[in-house]
């Protein structure tokens, strides 16, 4: 289960005697009795899943014969462990009966018995590409004592056996205070090559001996070494082509590339392209071309100009070069690989967010620039190509008219200072018939009440003269696309992305609550951890944390943008305080307030 700031898989049908659809009020009190998760069926790779549902408050519900602990309106969510394979679960209220079947999966490929690989374990599973005289390793899983070699083109790899592997938890672990490495049994082979032979290798075939008998089975992908006498290029087609540290999805973002960068290509693996500085992009992001000569350029003279809100500072360049962005404080560093200066004069005038800039070429083909900044906030960028200059914007900071006279003082509407000129952008998250994100134990789901808050919070902000954009204002679909679009074209002052949480299926739902604050670039940090303390502390509430997380409202950079998760849908106590409308308005009124003190201490 999850909430959609979050990427865990939810699974929203409800097993019930009476459909929820119908319900006017998300704590009806007399609904019978009710589980919203897991569905019928549900499958997941967790040792353990949660049972969320509710039932009337008076009476006792059973779980496979046991009563359960239920909150004063009558709502649960019980853990229980799984074992693999199918586990049947009976819920009980007086003389209502739900059954479910919840399957759970092996997650971890084990040594197989018998005579054979593992399935899926041969590399590589697609086709590889890599330079001359570079390491390929190659590996597989077969049984403990098993000999394995490898035959490619005219040579024969051994694997040798590997003792044991660590498996490392997911990214998800943290979510739920598991966050341990563990040791797999053995069955791991592996043996690396190296060739400087240019051309196609084929598909690796791999021999396995045991007992006196062998098999033989080929790896799915082929391997191919690259000739340095053709090279290919890639030209970023997409606005912002994704750069990554590995060759799949899951490996961790890098800083965009700009539409138009071109970088050689010095390697392949399946559909994604490794670039001679050493990301990985998708060949959907890029159009590929052959060169005679690697891309690079040098760098002459550098100019920054003011326009309204804004800094432009202008890097002409003979070929759109990768790039990479780091903000630390009171600086921000822009790198330009396969690139070397001549450089001797820069223009840059006396500016409202620049103190300095200084550059140094850090390798023959990579140079820095550091801009040293007045204020330690940073209120957002943008990066582009116009032709093969890189434009980089630098916004300035927000101009403020009020005062405020205590960074702690509960703001009164005579006391109350003005947030005239200043934008903000409020998501609801989820939305339409399909994205209901998390659901509570009756089946209220998140979208309702993230746009109920978010309504509630335009208004408080509204009321301090500020600019309130919602990226919806109904239930309706809004893909993530269209979310960020909106917040590039708004260009806000901040960007809050409004959501409610859930766990993975291994989460203990009954003992984690809180709020939960989620950031991604520095610039959002100050926000993120100031109006985390500040509903904490104002409301009183648990606290679940501040988490860096590559999330797609957190990842703008037009703004500092914050996900704030603001309390658990699946919580049964914290999920009565959720649907509470005086709580509503007194959380709303506490965000704004909050953000009010955040923009007002940053001067």
């Amino acid at each position: 289960m999850k909430s959609l700031g979050l990427a865990v898989s939810l699974v929203s049908p409800v097993v019930t005697i009476a459909a929820w659809a119908s319900m006017t009020h998300p704590l009806q009190a007399q609904q019978p009795l009710t589980v919203v998760y897991p569905p019928n069926h549900h499958e997941t790779t967790a040792d353990r899943i949660f049972l969320i549902g509710s039932a009337p408050p008076t009476g006792t519900v059973q779980i496979n014969g046991q009563p359960i602990a239920r909150s004063a309106a009558g709502h649960f969510a019980p853990s229980f462990p799984l074992q693999v394979g199918e586990n049947q679960f009976t819920i009980q209220y007086q003389n209502q009966t739900l059954r479910l079947t919840v399957k759970r999966l092996q997650n971890q490929v084990e040594a197989p018995t018998g005579v054979a690989f593992a399935k899926d374990s041969l590399f590589p599973p697609v086709n590889l590409a890599r330079q001359p005289n570079e390491r390929i390793c190659l590996s597989a899983i077969a049984p403990v004592g098993a000999s394995v070699l490898v035959k490619l083109a005219d040579r024969t790899i051994p694997l040798m056996a590997q003792s044991a592997t660590v498996a490392l938890p997911s990214n998800l672990a943290v979510l739920t205070q598991q966050n341990q490495p563990q040791t797999t049994v053995a069955g791991s082979f592996q043996g690396c090559f190296q060739t400087n032979q240019p051309g196609d290798l084929g598909q690796p075939t791999y021999q396995l001996t045991l007992d006196g008998q062998t098999i033989s089975q080929a790896a799915s992908g082929r391997i191919r070494i690259l000739d340095p006498a053709q090279l290919e290029v890639v030209e970023v087609t997409a606005e912002a082509g994704v750069a990554r540290t590995g060759p799949s999805t899951d490996y961790s973002r890098l800083t965009p590339l700009p539409k138009g960068s071109r970088a050689l290509i010095t390697g392949g693996q399946g559909d994604w392209l490794r670039l001679d500085y050493g990301a990985w992009i998708n060949r959907k992001d890029g159009r590929l071309t052959q060169v005679a000569v690697p891309p690079t350029s040098i760098i002459r003279s550098i100019k920054a100009r003011q326009i309204s809100g804004w800094t432009e500072v202008v890097f002409p360049l003979q070929e759109p070069v990768p790039i990479a962005v780091q903000q630390g404080d009171r600086s921000f560093t822009l790198t330009l690989y396969n690139t070397t200066a001549q450089t001797d004069i820069i223009k840059l005038d006396d500016d409202p967010l620049i103190a300095r800039l200084d550059w140094q070429q850090v390798q023959p083909d990579q140079i820095q620039y550091r801009f040293n900044l007045k204020t330690a906030q940073q209120w957002g960028y943008t990066v582009r190509y116009e032709g093969t200059s890189l434009v980089l914007a630098l916004r300035h900071p927000p101009v403020l008219a009020g005062r405020l006279e205590s960074a702690k003082a509960r703001l009164t509407s005579r006391d109350r200072p003005s947030l005239q000129g200043i934008t903000i952008l409020l998501d609801p998250g989820h939305g339409g018939p399909e994205d209901t994100g998390a659901v509570g134990p009756t089946g209220y789901p998140e979208k309702a009440v993230a746009l109920t808050i978010a309504k509630l919070l335009r208004a408080e902000l509204s009321q301090r003269g500020a600019t309130v954009v919602l990226t919806r204002d109904q239930d309706r679909d809004l893909p993530l696309k269209d979310r960020i679009d909106q917040i590039n074209q708004v260009r806000p002052t901040l960007a809050l992305s409004l959501h409610y949480n859930a766990l993975p299926d291994n989460g203990d739902a009954l003992q984690t609550q809180g709020i939960g604050s989620f950031w991604y670039h520095p610039q959002a940090h100050s926000l993120a951890v100031y109006l985390h303390n500040y509903l904490v502390q104002t409301l009183n509430r648990p606290s679940y944390g501040v988490f860096w997380n590559n999330l797609a409202l957190t990842r703008p950079t037009v703004a500092p943008a914050v996900l704030l998760e603001l309390g658990f849908m699946i919580n049964p106590d914290e999920f009565e305080w959720i649907t509470k409308p005086q709580e509503q308005r007194r959380l709303a009124a506490a965000i704004a307030e909050g953000v009010t003190h955040w923009l007002y201490g940053q001067r």
